[in-house]
């Protein structure tokens, strides 16, 4: 009966649409039909101060700079709502029975979880009762042990049955950014040796509104690098989960400006402490980035500002290049003003300028309506670049001609790269889908010991450079060693 209730959709199905069924008629019941001032003044005064709300509260996120999918208009309504039975407790107390006071009260609070609802359903933030739970009473994440038991496991030199997620607090001495603490991911083959293996790295970098541990509650990504990990004789990428806005609402879009020195930190705070602490590989070919929305923005600029640091990204959903709304809102905003600024992390301003770029792969994925279910590669030459019809639906902001644009301009550039588009929408499980299609891929691009080295989908294999594979054998225990930045359903359409 629990695993039934736990497993409920807080996103789709019954539930969101009981919740606000049951809501609507607790409001109407707190309104009430009382005297004829009420329903006349005071009535019409309550709901302009909700429709009030609402609007301040589409300022504010306007301001905020929220890209993605944009919010549904049940959100509106229901602030508004919130609005309304906020007013119905404060005017309406005074000679009212006390069943009517406490449907009052009940009524907003039921608005703002309807509100609440209706934000996830936007983001998919909380796919189910069980997610939404653990992370209200901040249950242990999957896998989670502390670093002392992390370095004891260790030391046993025993392989363990699945990896292990370890909290971090990772210095920030070159980036003096703030931020919170982030979480690393050992798979069990890290565990046979010491010291351990120097095995590839992910960064994973989630969306604007984020915590670090969304890659782990909300986009699943523990349990399916486990199972890759299984599949693979505990081999996997080291991942590492970062903070890449230092706050819920902060968007950084990863560059350095006002909002922080998010790009510094990634590159020289995260980095080396990485090979440092963890013994993971400092070679470029051995490190990628997998990001959602935001995150996927990120990847595509981290990597190719810094092709010496990263040869591999995963762009799920992200755009065209940092955006926080309009394009002089971005620069005003993360930029000071400055345009020069957002030119040096406009990814394609970065492309045309570099030199041609070598060994650099990646991955764009984007939600969509496939025409079939089946596979449908007929891609030649270096970019695999989907053509299908633009779905407004599942890309509201045109994250799918972003992904086209950039993969063009990239393969133009010596980037390898595909767009695949699937069945989805700009949320939380359109991410952790994603990622579990693209893992196979970059655990061998980025050379996994044990995993075979794929085509990008649509790329002929013979366009593959052969694999290069991080060896499984440890290499000598260098603890102060500093890393410097700068040394299923699926279809793909591609053409030329």
């Amino acid at each position: 009966m629990y695993a039934d209730i736990s497993h409920l959709s807080l996103i789709h199905g019954w539930l969101p649409v009981a919740v606000q069924a049951v809501t609507a008629v607790v409001l109407v019941g707190a309104i009430g039909w009382r005297s004829p001032r009420w329903r006349l003044l005071w009535l019409p005064v309550m709901v302009a101060g909700g429709v009030v709300l609402a609007g301040w509260a589409h300022w504010y996120l306007g301001s905020l700079g929220v890209a993605g999918d944009p919010a549904p208009p049940l959100l509106w309504v229901w602030i508004a709502a919130a609005g309304l039975a906020a007013g119905v407790v404060v005017l309406g107390w005074r000679g009212a029975r006390w069943w009517r006071r406490g449907t009052a009260v009940a009524a907003v609070l039921l608005c703002v979880l309807c509100v609440s609802l209706a934000v996830n359903v936007w983001v998919g933030y909380l796919p189910t009762m069980y997610t939404a739970w653990n992370q209200l009473i901040a249950g242990p994440l999957p896998d989670q042990t502390d670093p002392a038991a992390v370095t004891a496991r260790q030391l046993t030199g025993v392989r363990l049955a699945n990896g292990v997620v370890s909290p971090v607090s990772i210095p920030a001495d070159a980036s003096k950014f703030s931020h919170r603490r982030e979480l690393v991911y050992l798979p069990p083959a890290w565990f046979t040796s010491n010291p351990p293996p120097r095995l590839p790295t992910v960064m994973m970098i989630g969306a604007d509104f984020n915590t670090p541990v969304d890659w782990l509650r909300a986009g699943q990504a523990v349990h399916t690098i486990d199972a890759f990990a299984s599949a693979h004789s505990g081999y996997a990428p080291v991942l590492v989960f970062v903070d890449a806005t230092g706050a819920f609402n902060n968007d950084t879009e990863c560059v350095n400006g006002p909002r922080g020195n998010v790009a510094d930190h990634l590159t020289k705070d995260v980095l080396p402490y990485m090979i440092s602490n963890f013994s993971v590989s400092a070679d470029r070919a051995n490190w990628g980035i997998v990001g959602f929305s935001m995150g996927g923005t990120c990847a595509v600029d981290l990597t190719v500002m810094h092709p010496d640091v990263f040869s591999a990204f995963v762009d799920i959903a992200g755009d065209a290049g940092p955006n926080l709304g309009t394009r002089s809102h971005t620069i005003a905003t993360l930029f000071g003003g400055n345009a020069n600024a957002y030119a040096a992390y406009d990814p394609t301003t970065v492309i045309v300028t570099h030199q041609r770029y070598s060994g650099v792969y990646g991955w764009f994925d984007i939600p969509g309506a496939p025409h079939d279910q089946h596979r449908d590669i007929t891609a030649a030459g270096i970019g695999a670049v989907a053509v299908g019809a633009h779905d407004p639906v599942a890309n509201p902001e045109g994250q799918d001609f972003a992904a086209n644009s950039l993969c063009t301009v990239g393969s133009a550039h010596g980037i390898r790269c595909a767009v695949v588009t699937q069945p989805g929408r700009h949320d939380w499980p359109f991410a952790a889908e994603a990622f579990a299609d693209a893992l196979p891929w970059l655990a061998g691009r980025l050379g996994t010991p044990g995993v075979p080295r794929v085509p990008l989908p649509g790329l002929k294999p013979e366009l593959v450079s052969p694999a290069r594979t991080v060896s499984a054998t440890p290499a000598a225990h260098t603890p102060d060693r500093q890393a410097s930045p700068d040394n299923k359903r699926t279809q793909f359409q591609s053409s030329r």
